[in-house]
């Protein structure tokens, strides 16, 4: 078999959904059709892990591979994590799985389908979603990428020229969104952060988990505002802010450009420290199926706006902010691609 008919899979690991991508020897992807299927966490980690050989054998006949064709594995499962490949204790997963050698358990149960060992990589979720991004964005080229992907909470990666996320010793690398925020720049008081800190988290002023904060005190300022006197509770109000947002009503708007100004200005910190070519945002507000073209040009150019005077004047003539391309498909084939860089290596 030529290696140009070798395939690499991706496995996204979500806590409800999993999904498989796969790529090409070449790095290019097998089919921009995603598979996926409950990730059934209820049932347990072994039962996970079996659906997901399941998954991929579905993604091979789908698309007319074989096992034969598979050189190597990725799987992007979410933080935190013990060690390399072994989950911790999580927000969204059973108690079952602290503990659990992802690594280990699914490298046995591909063997065992492939009928040899099967190479496989495990990485953050947020980390392979900025691999894929990362590819698409430079194209053929090797600038260095940070990935801000704003949604429940902040997804954040650096990937280096070779591809790969930054991981860190201890595999907490790039949690950027839980650095603190610059609140005398947002004129904005410390909310707590999910994480337990209180000295206020970058993502409680970037995403969903600090609209409930954010709306509080601005329907404070406007009592009269629909929503003050609503019957729902914060999270649903938030949750109804982004809807709201893009039919003009001022206070949604108001709270959202506050958001990307809280983005750009994390843009410009980071970019001290990381010094990218790209910066590609993600995440659901930039889903073309959930927000409009104008929510979302307006969003990226608030971002642009906050970050420029904070650049240094080589990185404001190069830096590219950009918005993500590969939606629910970025974490699978990032995976992919991780399992096809390391059997490079």
């Amino acid at each position: 078999m030529s290696e140009a008919q070798h395939v690499y899979i991706g496995t996204d690991g979500g806590a409800t959904t999993s999904k498989v991508g796969g790529v090409w020897s070449d790095g290019t992807t097998v089919s921009t059709r995603l598979t996926q299927r409950p990730t059934n966490s209820r049932e347990g980690p072994t039962a996970v892990v079996r659906g997901w050989v399941e998954a991929i054998t579905e993604y091979l006949d789908q698309n007319g591979l074989t096992w034969e064709q598979v050189q190597g594995v990725g799987v992007a499962i979410p933080g935190p994590r013990q060690s390399y490949g072994v989950l911790d204790r999580g927000p969204n997963l059973p108690e079952s799985f602290v503990g659990f050698d992802v690594h280990t358990a699914y490298s046995g149960a591909l063997a065992e389908r492939a009928g040899r060992a099967v190479p496989l990589a495990v990485g953050n979720d947020g980390n392979m979603g900025g691999v894929a991004e990362a590819q698409r964005v430079r194209v053929a080229g090797t600038g260095t990428v940070l990935m801000l992907a704003p949604g429940s909470g902040l997804g954040c990666a650096y990937i280096d020229r070779n591809g790969l996320p930054l991981d860190g010793d201890t595999l907490a690398g790039m949690e950027a969104g839980h650095m603190p925020a610059p609140l005398h720049e947002l004129h904005a008081r410390p909310y707590p952060c999910g994480c337990g800190r209180t000295w206020g988290c970058v993502e409680v002023y970037t995403t969903l988990s600090g609209l409930p904060h954010l709306l509080a005190d601005k329907l404070a300022q406007q009592p009269d505002h629909e929503l003050a006197m609503s019957p729902l509770g914060p999270s649903e109000r938030a949750l109804a802010l982004r809807g709201l947002a893009q039919q003009g009503d001022h206070l949604a708007v108001e709270l959202f450009d506050f958001q990307a100004r809280a983005l750009g200005l994390h843009v410009a910190t980071l970019a001290m420290a990381l010094d990218p070519q790209f910066v590609v945002i993600g995440g659901g507000l930039m889903d073309p199926e959930a927000t409009t073209e104008a929510f979302r040009e307006r969003y990226l150019r608030i971002v642009r706006e906050t970050a420029a005077p904070y650049l240094w004047q080589a990185q404001r003539a190069r830096l590219s902010i950009v918005q993500a391309m590969l939606g629910d498909l970025s974490q699978a084939i990032g995976a992919a691609l991780v399992a096809l860089y390391q059997s490079r290596s």
